[in-house]
């Protein structure tokens, strides 16, 4: 019996509730690699200082304390953070329904097995292309054979759900969904592409670069069952924790309020009302228009964990 495959490109907005229900954060704003639509360059700078070990554990309790039910954990790359199990372990511990990262998987290889004994549930991971020359130059300088290597990882952890995320860019990889569709159904991934977004580096690429979901969906046409692509229940639009203790209810805006001095001081309570202080900035979806927004140029995707 053959049986039709589904494949995720696209979801659609979830209207607003009385309080987020899960939330991307963004451990650190280091990255070991400096991908065209997310960095200028692989010197651009970091933050001068980041949560230590005992706020971050602070920052969970206080989303669990907001009624956050989902945690994906980002960076610049998570892997990066060397208490990135210790963290998962306590996120689980603290009673969250689903917990997931998202990683280019460099450094995944060596990790894989510990982050699943953390207690890790989901894991998506960044592969633009299957060509070495080609994920060299999107990665500036970033090797092919240490991210297989990690997706091979995964898929030896046995966690619950791997996906693959493609950013897809004209004259660079738009020519390998096909390819990258089979490379993740052959071992049981789900893959994913994005457009790039027109927030920091990417909004430079949008005018030349950019490849809609409508291109993207009839060039996969002969691989898709036709039919209307399907949200999964809160996964999207994320809600957005930086590295630096700030609350972010939107990606494209600066707008939010500070966790920090809440996190470093361990309470719980007030990470909860920083929450809840930062969904009340939440823009007007009917009036908001996101990432063409002048804001979204401003922000660093790679410091909030885009």
């Amino acid at each position: 019996m053959q049986v039709a495959r589904r494949l995720p490109v696209v979801t659609d907005a979830t209207p607003a509730a009385a309080a987020p229900r899960s939330v991307r954060v963004s451990l650190t704003d280091r990255c070991d690699l400096a991908c065209l639509y997310c960095r200028p360059s692989r010197s651009d700078g970091y933050l001068e200082s980041r949560l230590d070990d005992g706020a971050w554990r602070a920052m969970l309790e206080g989303l669990a304390a907001a009624g956050v039910r989902r945690v994906r954990f980002t960076g610049g790359e998570p892997l990066l953070f060397r208490s990135l199990e210790a963290v998962v372990a306590h996120a689980v511990e603290l009673g969250f329904e689903d917990v997931a990262v998202t990683t280019n998987a460099t450094r995944l290889a060596a990790r894989a097995a510990l982050l699943r004994a953390a207690g890790l549930q989901r894991i998506t991971i960044s592969l633009d292309s299957l060509d070495a020359a080609r994920f060299a130059r999107l990665t500036r300088g970033g090797r092919l054979d240490e991210v297989l290597a990690g997706v091979d990882a995964a898929l030896a952890a046995r966690f619950d759900e791997v996906k693959l995320n493609a950013v897809v860019l004209r004259g660079e990889n738009d020519a390998e969904l096909a390819d990258l569709v089979r490379f993740a159904w052959a071992r049981g991934i789900v893959p994913r592409f994005l457009e790039v977004m027109p927030v920091g580096e990417g909004a430079r690429l949008v005018p030349d670069r950019l490849v809609t979901m409508r291109e993207m969906r009839a060039q996969l046409a002969p691989l898709l069952v036709d039919d209307t692509a399907v949200a999964d229940p809160d996964r999207g639009p994320a809600r957005y924790v930086a590295a630096d203790g700030f609350v972010r209810p939107c990606l494209s805006k600066d707008d939010g309020a500070s966790a920090r001095l809440a996190a470093e001081a361990g309470d719980a309570g007030a990470i909860a009302a920083a929450v809840g202080r930062a969904w009340e900035l939440k823009p007007d979806g009917l009036v908001w228009k996101g990432c063409t927004e002048e804001t979204a140029r401003r922000v660093s995707m790679r410091a909030v964990g885009g």
